[in-house]
């Protein structure tokens, strides 16, 4: 033990020596170096960009929820008037029954007269005078009990759908609000100037004066480009604040196109077309899987939201990977 205690206090001794432990002459340890500008804006990068595939799941989730809760409704009402319906039918069967019994006591027919949706079929079927019944009306409630099953199958199933999406949706949002936080984290470990250089450095394009665009493109541009400078907040669609398809989704609006609040959605909305062919007014779509959407304003030039630290601004048109391009309307 004691020849193992002095192995080890010669090995510090021979790292002090060699300066691999480094201490001041108080004995505190040296202050950490400070952090690296360009890592940490690659890190920054990284988070808004993951943050805001999160977001552009969220819209996403959001269309799908709206279509799932559509049907839903559809299919309650469908529900409804296919219980009023086994109902009619059934109330058709039980008078044909009270009639053939008529001036007599009901016995065991009173037990069919009281049976619950499910159990009035089976209890039909064994009957002992169901052979004089109306084999059309057998046949429409028979139907009808199926009808009405499907129904109701369907309409559990699509309240399932909408459970876990609903529960997926607050997943992506919570995921949108974690790497925004990281990202603010890390800007917050910064000195004012850096901090300013990374969040600033989209805004070295500057906007041009005017943009040239024709028929209803140029009400789409012009709303656009009226915005630059605007914040960008995740999930906004104004009238101060945009994410990257709430802006291209607004812009188009006023042009009279409906486009979805959806940067993957909004990639199906238009025809496409190729770089060489872009004009002022399409939309240009980045990263795959799709997670962001910005106009061409031309000139190799593009207008939309960027980010929380760039906000709405102009860029060059390949400064994010880019994937390809449609024309609204």
């Amino acid at each position: 033990m004691l020849n193992g205690r002095k192995r080890l206090a010669s090995a510090l001794s021979a790292l002090v020596l060699a300066g691999t432990v480094v201490l001041t002459v108080n004995g505190s340890v040296p202050a950490q170096a400070e952090p690296d500008i360009d890592d940490v804006r690659a890190r920054v990068d990284r988070l808004y960009e993951e943050a805001e595939q999160a977001q552009e799941r969220y819209n996403d989730a959001k269309l799908e929820l709206s279509e799932l809760s559509d049907e839903l409704d559809s299919l309650e009402s469908d529900e409804v008037r296919q219980g009023d319906e086994v109902a009619r039918v059934r109330a058709d069967v039980r008078d044909s029954v009270i009639r053939q019994f008529q001036g007599q006591t009901l016995g065991p027919a009173a037990e069919l007269l009281n049976a619950d949706e499910d159990a009035f079929l089976n209890e039909l079927s064994t009957f002992s005078t169901v052979s004089d019944l109306q084999d059309s009306l057998l046949s429409d409630y028979n139907d009808e009990l199926k009808a009405y099953s499907i129904r109701r199958k369907e309409t559990s199933e699509r309240r399932d759908q909408i459970a876990e999406l609903e529960a997926d949706l607050k997943d992506e949002k919570d995921t949108v609000d974690e790497k925004l936080a990281e990202a603010e984290e890390l800007l917050d470990d910064l000195e004012a100037e850096e901090r300013a250089a990374i969040l600033s450095r989209d805004g070295d394009v500057r906007a041009p004066s005017s943009v040239p665009a024709e028929g209803r493109a140029a009400a789409a541009v012009q709303y656009l480009m009226a915005q630059v400078g605007d914040a960008y907040v995740y999930g906004a669609a104004g009238p101060d604040a945009f994410d990257c398809s709430g802006l291209t989704m607004m812009a188009w609006a006023q042009a009279g196109v409906s486009l979805p609040h959806s940067s993957s959605a909004q990639y199906s909305s238009g025809a496409r077309v190729s770089e060489s062919q872009l004009m002022p007014g399409d939309l240009v779509f980045y990263y795959s899987p799709i997670s962001h959407v910005e106009m061409y304003i031309g000139n190799g030039l593009i207008a939309g939201a960027a980010n929380p630290g760039a906000g709405v601004r102009v860029a060059d048109l390949h400064s994010m990977p880019y994937v390809g391009a449609v024309r609204p309307g």
